[in-house]
């Protein structure tokens, strides 16, 4: 409980005493108890605490009390558009009960991801939402020890504890391939990152599964990428321009890697979606706003960051016994522009 005086000093609530002329238990009751005090003792105090330039510090205050009022986000990619919408549906619900949130990024690491874990421990922070890189569950098995509630968000763990929230990314990945093959395409490719990434597995799942229902002669090839962002959908963009015969349709498993699928296509002079459709996953601004506007599935990012803090809150507050951890599954949708509306014959 100390900060910097105004003479450049550091000043804690001993030099408060000191200078008051009373016990440091007396501070803390004219600040906290002021009923405790005599009224010319309170006024001595705040006194001190004026001359001296004191502020209390909230947050010992509140670790002491084991209600840290800072919730963590460690999300996978903050240079991601999706996270950001995430960050602020969980910043709203945080703001709303008297909450921060302190935000970070695990840049797809699993060893970095186990560091912020363990700092979040250290600092004793009041839950974590986390977007989890580590697929294996032990990062997260390992956090559990510490007693700090969790919330999941954007995908599930299964062998992990606690609430998450999510979006059906099979449901999704048949929403894309469906629109493809009713505009005719046969010929079909997924660009994913690392397929141990559930979302990436799980999209894929979602497209075989549709088109093996769908009755037809269509195929869905493969290319995998080590991430998911806009170089990697360039290079990814590049190995079907290679392809013998080229794709007439591509699925993206996110939009980043569709916006650098497209960068590709155009600077080989493939035309957008005369030659090629495309289709991207998460809608997120820049999808709109493309050269060619893209077809995406839209996540509900901002209600997922929401609901999650809304979980979160409900399991550290007042009625944190009566709390039963929930995995809530969120329903995407298509949104369709002109990146996939020329059809084929």
């Amino acid at each position: 409980m100390s900060r910097t005086s105004r003479a450049g000093g550091t000043v804690g609530i001993k030099e408060v005493a000191r200078a008051a002329g009373v016990s440091v238990g007396t501070v803390s009751n004219a600040i906290n108890r002021p009923e405790m005090v005599a009224e010319e003792t309170r006024v001595r105090v705040l006194a001190a605490i004026d001359q001296l330039g004191y502020v209390r510090s909230e947050s010992a205050r509140h670790l002491r009390a084991g209600r840290s009022r800072i919730i963590a986000l460690l999300v996978m990619d903050m240079a991601n558009p999706f996270f950001v919408d995430v960050a602020s549906g969980a910043e709203r619900a945080a703001r709303e009960a008297g909450l921060g949130v302190m935000l970070c990024n695990s840049a797809q690491s699993v060893a970095e991801e186990a560091e912020y874990l363990s700092l979040f421990a250290e600092q004793r922070v009041r839950g974590v939402l986390v977007t989890p890189a580590d697929t294996t569950g032990r990062n997260l098995a390992a956090f559990e020890r510490h007693g700090i509630p969790f919330v999941s968000v954007d995908r599930v763990v299964p062998s992990a504890q606690g609430c998450s929230v999510s979006v059906d990314d099979y449901e999704g990945a048949g929403l894309a391939v469906r629109h493809l093959l009713d505009r005719g395409h046969r010929d079909l490719a997924y660009v994913s990152g690392p397929m141990q990434l559930s979302q990436c597995q799980d999209r894929y799942d979602g497209a075989t599964a549709l088109l093996r229902a769908s009755g037809t002669d269509a195929r869905l090839r493969h290319v995998e990428a080590e991430r998911m962002d806009v170089a990697a959908g360039r290079d990814a963009g590049a190995r079907l321009l290679g392809m013998s015969p080229r794709p007439t349709a591509v699925f993206c498993a996110n939009d980043l890697m569709a916006l650098g699928v497209l960068q590709s296509l155009y600077g080989a002079g493939i035309r957008v979606p005369e030659e090629v459709a495309l289709v991207g996953y998460d809608d997120i601004e820049f999808a709109a706003a493309a050269a060619v506007p893209l077809t995406s599935v839209r996540q509900p990012a901002f209600r997922m960051g929401r609901a999650a803090a809304d979980l979160l809150i409900e399991e550290t507050g007042d009625e944190a016994a009566a709390h039963v951890h929930q995995r809530i599954v969120l329903q995407p949708e298509l949104v369709v522009r002109a990146s996939s509306m020329t059809g084929r014959s």
